[in-house]
């Protein structure tokens, strides 16, 4: 299976399997004496961690992370630094449960990848799905930690914004609240009905799709590059590679068809302090390249196809069949996607830059 890397300066591949003994994954490109331990990288795969509350997967992964390669101590500094070498990270599976999924080793569920993995590649990982499973994800938001450490000075967070059909209070959002409700959401008003709602998805044995929006702040001006090498370009499909994802925008994203010109344009004013903008419709990047405002992208996460409701559908002998998917699964996986997007645009964010340097310095 090719394709497992991304990123051009700042290079991310990741490994391992659902069900397998291991997952992890290689950084190459990072700069040497960056301050790099695995507490670091801990508090992001920690926010990331299933089985923290009743609306997760029940599976109990620690998700300890491992450091194989890419850092020494440091006398000089007195801390544990990069050393621009590849960084291997590794994170063990501990929780597995294979013999939840043999029921359905021959039968394909319906808006998953069991159907197109067997008609590429003539087999597939039944237990859990493999590599389409989200538990790859936690390989990416280890990476992200590094990305986070060559961002020095940029801010990315974010939040789930809508669950089902049900949107947050744009006015109440307040970033203080995510950290402390299970759904990562800023509205205070709306965490105890997301609750009660999510409650009822999860008893009836269904799943719900949500909207995340990821924000990065302190983006200097200049990231990214015309035509091929659009900042934009490379968050949409780095947010899109994200199992689950079916859609994705950046700044006003669909909305922009609904304005005017007038309405959509992000008026400029100058201050002591250099240009200012009078609004972000373009979400921090035009013409593929990076304002210095707030980098905006939201992106949709589908309802989990593992769901204890039956459905109809054939087997790999091409009969026709019903299935239900037995186990541990997130009544809605977007709630955990959260610290996935962050990892993700902070990955691209960390790329740009070093790709920004090598071509005009700074």
């Amino acid at each position: 299976m090719s394709f497992n890397t991304f990123g051009h300066m700042f290079r991310v591949t990741t490994f391992g399997e659902s069900h397998g003994p291991a997952i992890g994954c290689v950084v190459d490109g990072c700069p040497p004496r960056l301050a790099l331990t695995a507490e670091d990288i801990q508090r992001d795969l920690d926010r990331r961690r299933p089985g923290q509350s009743r609306f997760t997967t029940q599976r109990q992964e620690p998700d300890q992370v491992r450091i194989i390669s890419g850092v020494m101590a440091s006398e000089d500094a007195g801390v544990q630094v990069t050393t621009g070498t590849p960084i291997t990270l590794l994170i063990e599976n501990t929780d597995q449960r294979s013999k939840d999924y043999s029921d359905i080793k021959d039968k394909f569920r319906p808006g998953h990848a069991d159907f197109t993995y067997e008609a590429k590649y003539g087999l597939r990982d039944y237990r859990g799905g493999g590599r389409s499973s989200a538990r790859e994800t936690a390989s990416r938001v280890a990476a992200g930690a590094v990305a986070r450490k060559v961002l020095a000075g940029v801010t990315v967070r974010g939040a789930l914004v809508q669950m089902g059909p049900h949107k947050i209070d744009r006015d109440s959002w307040d970033w203080s609240e995510v950290d402390h409700n299970p759904f990562f959401c800023p509205d205070r008003a709306k965490v105890a009905f997301y609750a009660d709602y999510l409650d009822g998805i999860r008893k009836a044995g269904s799943s719900i799709g949500a909207v995340i929006e990821i924000v990065a702040e302190g983006v200097p001006a200049g990231l990214g590059a015309p035509i091929y090498g659009k900042l934009d370009s490379d968050l949409a499909a780095a947010l899109m590679s994200i199992n689950a994802v079916k859609g994705v925008e950046i700044g006003a994203g669909f909305g922009a068809a609904e304005l005017s010109g007038e309405d959509n344009a992000d008026e400029i004013r100058m201050s002591n302090h250099g240009p200012v903008f009078q609004s972000n419709h373009a979400g921090g990047i035009l013409g593929g390249i990076s304002t210095g405002q707030a980098v905006v992208a939201r992106f949709a996460v589908k309802p989990t196809s593992s769901i204890l409701t039956s459905r109809r559908t054939i087997d790999r002998h091409g009969a026709e069949t019903e299935i239900l998917t037995k186990g541990r699964h997130d009544p809605c996986v977007g709630i955990r996607a959260v610290p996935v997007g962050e990892a993700m645009v902070a990955c691209v964010l960390a790329d740009h830059l070093l790709r920004h340097r090598g071509q005009v310095g700074g």
